[in-house]
């Protein structure tokens, strides 16, 4: 894929960053239980790859905030921290997992892009940003009890938001010699 074309769709998927929230912050708490800016990160990073995911993670959170002040600039660090994680750990993943299987390598990527960057944030918030006041209790709470829907939506969506690209020749196919069009 052209340089330009991933610029593209990182460009898109940033701007995502910014829209995404704002509809699913309608619902009370939506932004902190469905997590919707993480999925332009990690279609970002598992698409283009994590120069891209890098990029997207930290421009977009740092534009939704300067244009709709979320995150607040509070946790904004943090959250850039974490998606940049997402971005790199996505695109990283994607370039060295080859299963031979799409999906399988797409699951793969995704579940250990979104283990790390919870370690990550985790990590960072108890050791920089929030030092001496985050718990394991409070991060298991905050970054996978309350956020359980968001991870199942990720899981749910970002596979197959991939997978049909691939099918309508919008991205390369990963494993041409299976001609996933013809399915």
């Amino acid at each position: 894929m052209s340089t330009v074309k991933k610029s593209m769709i990182t460009a898109i998927n940033i701007a995502l960053c910014v829209v995404l929230p704002m509809a699913f912050h309608a619902i009370e708490n939506g932004g902190r239980i469905f997590s919707p800016m993480h999925i332009p990160v990690l279609l970002c990073g598992l698409i283009c790859g994590w120069p891209y995911g890098l990029l997207t993670g930290i421009a977009g959170p740092l534009l939704s905030s300067l244009f709709t002040g979320m995150p607040p600039m509070a946790i904004l660090p943090q959250m850039m921290v974490e998606l940049a994680t997402y971005g790199v750990v996505a695109g990283l993943m994607m370039e060295y997992v080859h299963t031979g299987k799409v999906f399988a390598d797409l699951y793969i990527s995704l579940i250990t892009a979104l283990i790390a960057g919870r370690v990550v944030a985790g990590l960072t918030g108890a050791l920089i940003f929030s030092r001496g006041s985050i718990t394991m209790a409070s991060w298991v709470t905050s970054y996978f009890v309350t956020a359980f829907p968001g991870i199942v939506l990720h899981l749910a969506v970002i596979p197959p938001i991939v997978y049909m690209l691939m099918k309508a020749n919008l991205i390369p196919n990963r494993y041409p010699s299976q001609n996933i069009a013809a399915e």
